[in-house]
């Protein structure tokens, strides 16, 4: 018979606040990424650089430090975006939450902000294939910031039913 390890032995888990960081951090992080392979490989013409253009001045935002500056900043308001999604989404099954999370947050970025960015057509004049990437890169972000705050958020309920029972 093997013998079972005293729980004091394994590493305490992170606090479903640190988990919620650290998923928006990477989800901003590695989409952010995915998104600027889609403007270099021409299926969008969009890049993630677009983010500093209200706030940036100079050519710089445009070339590799805008890019690595870009993308660690969409790493950051991604957090933002977890933290939101946590407090208002996070007790709901399923993935379709998350599909409709990252619908929204593509409504709200290309119809609400879009005067914001000057470097940005407005959505009407976007090409197809713009606005078909961008859908798609919204939807696997939105699913993957639901369901993982919803998987972390159910074990979690599920540890702490199993010790009060």
């Amino acid at each position: 018979m093997t013998k079972i390890p005293e729980k004091s032995k394994y590493p305490k888990p992170m606090s479903f606040v640190t988990v919620v960081f650290w998923t928006g951090l990477f989800g901003g992080l590695f989409w952010g990424t995915i998104g600027f392979f889609a403007y270099y490989f021409n299926f969008t013409e969009i890049r993630p650089n677009i983010i500093l253009g209200p706030w940036a001045l100079g050519d710089w935002k445009n070339e590799w430090l805008g890019t690595i500056i870009s993308i660690i900043l969409l790493g950051i308001l991604s957090v933002g975006a977890a933290f939101i999604y946590s407090i208002a989404l996070k007790k709901f099954n399923g993935i379709w939450l998350g599909l409709g999370y990252g619908i929204v947050l593509f409504l709200i970025v290309y119809l609400v902000l879009n005067p914001i960015f000057s470097d940005m057509k407005p959505f009407l004049d976007l090409s197809r294939n713009t606005v078909i990437t961008s859908i798609c890169l919204y939807l696997v972000y939105g699913l993957f910031i639901g369901y993982s705050i919803n998987y972390e958020y159910e074990i979690n309920h599920m540890e702490e039913n199993e010790t009060a029972s």
